[in-house]
């Protein structure tokens, strides 16, 4: 007798098999993820050790707490005015936005800007 699988019963194995691909596919896309969201993780960490590890350019400000001069982060002209700490790109910026260079330091010269 050859009974040959009825085509319910066939098309009931196609969609197991569909099922266990999908869940497959779905498997490796998570781990796909998770290696990214991994990543993106370690980056943002590197930067914030980097960040940390840089040295801070100060600015010198006026009694009134306007911008006076830049300095290089080993400075000891800075004195004891207030003086925000920056990031290099920031100390770049305003020396490109017009406030002084310390003389005694030349963050200027340091940065490339002269």
């Amino acid at each position: 007798m050859n009974e040959e699988p009825s085509r319910l019963a066939m098309l009931r194995f196609a969609r197991r098999v569909v099922e266990q691909q999908a869940e497959q596919q779905l498997a490796q896309l998570d781990r796909w993820i998770a290696d990214e969201e991994r990543r993106e993780t370690e980056r943002q960490a590197g930067e914030a050790r980097r960040a940390a590890a840089e040295p801070q350019w100060t600015i010198g400000l006026t009694q009134d707490g306007r911008p006076e001069e830049v300095h290089a982060p080993d400075c000891r002209m800075a004195g004891q005015r207030r003086r925000p700490t920056v990031t290099v790109d920031q100390a770049r910026e305003a020396l490109g936005q017009g406030v002084a260079a310390c003389t005694f330091c030349r963050p200027d010269t340091e940065l490339g800007l002269l």
